[in-house]
């Protein structure tokens, strides 16, 4: 088997299994948090104890990296954003809302890209924006939603999706930087940002047994490591708009794994905003086959 060449068939499984992965990370952030451990705390000592070990990559990439290293200071804070607040927004909030609301991201690739990257939008893409708007009002409780306030974590799933969108878009740009040094940069950010969210609220380590620590560490070495790097493989060698469906199935599996074993529900006008946003998804990694492969999705729990 030729892993520099692999058959799309091959492809679009292990990229189907990293969405999964994705889908179904909720459940041991919603583990953690029965633990006792908060959404900075977790997110510190897994994405901090990676980026620790992995640091030394980026330094080596230096050279591939230094002319445009604003860029990846970029990657590094806006992807750093999007993963630390959504881990919060999971393990503080209702997983299929968050998840949802976090797929709206979408829209703000394509108002992006319009806007700093003077990219010329389809009509269907449009339609999709404006389908994935519709759709946030209903999921928010439709004709009566305007006067309902965002909860902390509705604010957080949003600005997940609009800082993973605005990742994607500096990727993109930063042509020169290695991708490993991207993915890595991600790792670090949210470490950092996580560690500065809790030393500014005064949290510090609870009280846990080692093995709940342990448990932290293996879902950073193992699970997001895993998760990350067969996203890697699956958008490498598959054109944007297959892989942009198979990506849905992080959607999915979180939403019907929430609902299954999550004693979650969702209301009829949910589930329409839900599918709205859904298809405006669809739409979007359909009409933009065109464009560059999608960069490997920063290390988080969904989209």
């Amino acid at each position: 088997m030729n892993l520099n060449r692999p058959s799309d068939r091959l492809a679009a499984g292990v990229l189907l299994f990293s969405a999964s992965l994705w889908g179904l990370s909720w459940m041991p952030l919603k583990w953690f948090s029965a633990q006792g451990l908060s959404g900075p705390m977790v997110s510190l000592v897994s994405y901090g104890a990676v980026a620790l070990c992995t640091l030394w990559l980026v330094w080596r990439d230096r050279a591939a990296w230094r002319a445009q290293w604003v860029a990846l200071l970029a990657i590094a804070l806006v992807g750093g954003w999007a993963n630390t607040s959504f881990v919060n927004a999971l393990m503080v909030g209702d997983v299929v809302r968050v998840m949802f609301l976090f797929y709206l991201s979408p829209v703000w690739s394509v108002l992006g890209g319009w806007l700093f990257l003077k990219e010329r939008i389809p009509p269907t893409r449009w339609a999709a924006v404006v389908a994935a708007i519709v759709g946030l009002w209903l999921v928010l409780g439709g004709p009566g939603g305007l006067d309902l306030s965002l909860s902390l974590s509705d604010g957080l799933a949003l600005f997940a999706g609009l800082a993973y969108a605005g990742n994607n878009l500096i990727a993109r740009a930063a042509q020169a930087v290695p991708l490993r040094s991207k993915t890595i940069a991600i790792f670090i950010g949210c470490g950092v940002i996580s560690l500065l969210i809790a030393l500014a609220s005064g949290q510090r380590a609870p009280a846990l047994s080692t093995s709940t620590w342990l448990a932290v560490l293996a879902y950073g070495f193992i699970w997001l490591l895993l998760a990350t790097a067969t996203w890697q493989f699956g958008v490498t060698h598959l054109e944007s708009s297959r892989a942009g469906v198979i990506l849905l199935a992080e959607l999915v599996v979180a939403v019907l794994t929430a609902l299954w074993f999550g004693g979650e529900s969702l209301t009829p006008m949910g589930w329409a905003g839900g599918t709205l946003i859904a298809v405006a998804a669809l739409v979007e990694a359909l009409d933009s086959g065109r464009a560059p492969p999608p960069e490997p999705r920063p290390a988080t729990t969904g989209g």
